[in-house]
């Protein structure tokens, strides 16, 4: 009996021992860790976003040389836009005195846009144009002829020139628009945001946005000095027409060299 009880017990502890051994290797049951991935961009899904909330994507190549080549294009025009006015109003202001603050007006909205876009030929570092001397001399000179042939061919001067000008500004605006689509991340998960996700206040850049209300606003101006110089008998000179497609042809090859040189 004594033999049979320590069978017994050497038995009992072996199984005892098996036992233990099961339940120390048995995988031990454990929660799912989420998936932070998709509870990012849960959180993305439903989250409106504003100017803070984002971070832009860097511009290619051809988008930085495009808007290089405007920033310098346009601080020329703008340069010759001021120089023309200098030119009309040192000859008409004196011998046209009702002429002298409508000519002043022109002329300092000119000056305004031809110091931004010095401004912003400096902040960007963009190189000016090389001709920078000769649309000085060219400007004044084409200003203040017209305004000694007459005070109506200096206002079909104007004519010519700010259509030239709007039009330009226009087909820059149409780029900036429609070829700038550049990517949008969230600022706190990197994570990119899909396009309907992306609302109208957070679709351009801050940068990219003041340049298109700058260029849009001083197209409106330019517009304006063209319905200005309407009114002030522009069509009226002799030969309009002759003029005014003469100095588009000058105004255009300016802007093709501008871009270029």
């Amino acid at each position: 009996m004594l033999n049979a009880s320590r069978g017994s017990r050497r038995c009992l502890s072996s199984t005892c021992r098996l036992n233990l051994h099961c339940t120390s290797i048995a995988p031990a049951k454990t929660a799912k860790a989420p998936k932070s991935n998709e509870t990012k961009a849960k959180k993305q899904a439903i989250k409106k976003y504003y100017g803070e909330d984002v971070e832009y994507g860097a511009l290619s190549k051809a988008q930085k040389a495009f808007l290089d080549r405007v920033i310098r294009v346009d601080q020329a025009g703008e340069l010759g836009a001021n120089y023309i006015y200098f030119g009309q109003f040192t000859v008409l202001a004196t011998k046209y005195p009702h002429l002298r603050p409508v000519l002043q007006h022109m002329w300092d909205q000119e000056v305004h846009h031809h110091n931004t876009f010095n401004d912003l030929q400096t902040k960007r570092r963009v190189r000016p144009s090389l001709l920078t001397p000769l649309w000085k001399v060219g400007a004044f000179g084409i200003g203040a002829t017209t305004g000694l042939i007459s005070k109506e061919a200096a206002m079909a001067c104007t004519v010519a020139v700010e259509t030239v000008i709007g039009g330009h500004y226009n087909d820059q605006l149409r780029v900036l628009m429609n070829q700038f689509n550049i990517p949008i991340y969230d600022k706190e998960t990197g994570i990119p945001l899909s396009p309907d996700q992306i609302s109208r206040e957070i679709e351009t850049s801050p940068e990219l946005s003041s340049l298109k209300q700058t260029i849009s606003t001083f197209r409106d101006e330019e517009l304006e000095h063209l319905d200005t110089a309407i009114e002030h008998d522009a069509e009226k000179a002799v030969p309009y027409m002759l003029l005014t497609e003469a100095i588009k042809i000058i105004c255009r090859g300016a802007i093709w060299s501008a871009e270029r040189i």
